[in-house]
């Protein structure tokens, strides 16, 4: 039996959110499972949604490896199906695979390192199924601890737009690590990009990057930058992070001017154009606003990774994931803000910093540290 320290987030029924760092027995691995030890993991956004999610750690108590927060409504009423569980966190990382069940494909992942999504990556140990698991090669576990998550999103919503038969993609908040991948691969496969950012250096950033359409949400002129992004672009089909607010709303607006604009005649229920965006984050936790301004031929989906993945099948999945392991270096890179180990992890300091879940200052998690 292998033992190790692992982190734990406990939401409880009378509003107390509890993180901590507890000494853990690992299993040994059965059939297609591998026993990995951890190395790296960075703390992604879709992570602070057990991890942190609403709740105060201004006022939390802290002590060494432990934090306790209170969640206010209506975030508490909302998380009523993890009451009092025990869940363990992190969802992608990489390590040198210790042990293996008895299986092909995990006996041959024996000694390597390797990226994996074992879900509980805040830890010294994790168990990772053999399918769910990218060979590193000569990369460190540091290159490819976000080899997974975003990545594999930013692929998949090129794959998701290509099996649509769409050639053009609008994309909020894009000057994210994600939003930075998306460029080069649009660039890569033809597919035309419509960036929104919010800041003007981010403008800058991107178009050194090569995006050819930025358009940014703080200017007076806004929409008309929009409009002309998606005319020139055909983007009627888009993603967005932030979930909250009228960030999907503001976009369907543009979408449907630039569809209108183009109609020889009057309609009372607006263009026929084909309208799509999907959520794949929540950044905002507000409710998100739709308005009736833009007819009728829109749709709105939530879009996750994994259920994606299933769809497209394994040659889609296979070429997708080489495709990432070509590019760890340069494409798929990511960088970080700061390292920390599990108990660095639960510090104020640490805490208050990385859920605000600002451009270009993701933490990785360095369990041995």
């Amino acid at each position: 039996m292998t033992t190790g320290k692992q982190l734990f987030t406990t939401l409880s029924s009378d509003g107390k959110l509890t993180l901590e760092v507890s000494e853990e027995s690992f299993a040994e691995p059965k059939g297609n499972q591998v026993l990995v030890k951890m190395e790296a993991a960075p703390i992604n956004p879709s992570d602070l949604a057990i991890l942190t999610s609403a709740a105060d750690f201004e006022n939390a108590e802290y002590s060494d490896g432990k934090v306790v927060a209170a969640m206010p409504e209506p975030f508490l009423s909302g998380q009523k199906a993890r009451f009092d569980q025990r869940l363990p966190a992190g969802n992608e990382g990489a390590g040198t695979v210790v042990a293996t069940g008895d299986s092909d494909m995990a006996k041959a992942l024996m000694g390597k390192r390797v990226a994996c999504v074992p879900g509980n990556a805040f830890s010294q140990y994790a168990i990772a199924d053999a399918m769910m698991c990218l060979p590193l090669g000569d990369h460190s576990c540091e290159d490819g601890a976000s080899s997974f998550v975003n990545p594999m999103t930013a692929l998949g919503f090129v794959e998701n737009a290509k099996m649509d038969g769409q050639k053009a993609i609008v994309h909020t908040a894009a000057a994210s690590n994600l939003g930075q991948m998306l460029i080069k691969i649009c660039a890569e496969d033809g597919i035309e990009l419509v960036n929104i950012v919010r800041k003007s250096e981010h403008v800058e950033m991107l178009k050194g990057l090569g995006a050819k359409y930025v358009v940014n949400s703080s200017d007076d002129d806004f929409m008309d930058q929009l409009r002309s992004a998606i005319d020139a672009t055909d983007a009627f089909y888009g993603f967005d992070p932030i979930g909250g607010g009228k960030a999907t709303d503001t976009v369907f607006k543009a979408m449907e001017q630039v569809a209108v604009s183009k109609m020889t005649e009057y309609s009372r229920y607006g263009s026929n154009q084909e309208k799509r965006m999907f959520i794949y984050g929540r950044l905002d936790m507000s409710p998100t606003m739709l308005t009736p301004s833009y007819g009728f031929g829109w749709t709105l989906s939530g879009w996750l990774l994994t259920p994606f993945l299933q769809k497209a099948g394994m040659e889609t999945v296979g070429r997708m994931r080489q495709r990432v392991l070509d590019n760890l270096t340069n494409t798929f890179a990511s960088s970080y803000k700061a390292k920390v180990n599990l108990h660095e992890m639960l510090t104020k300091e640490a805490i208050l910093d990385y859920r605000r879940m600002k451009t270009g200052e993701k933490y990785l998690v360095t369990p041995w540290a």
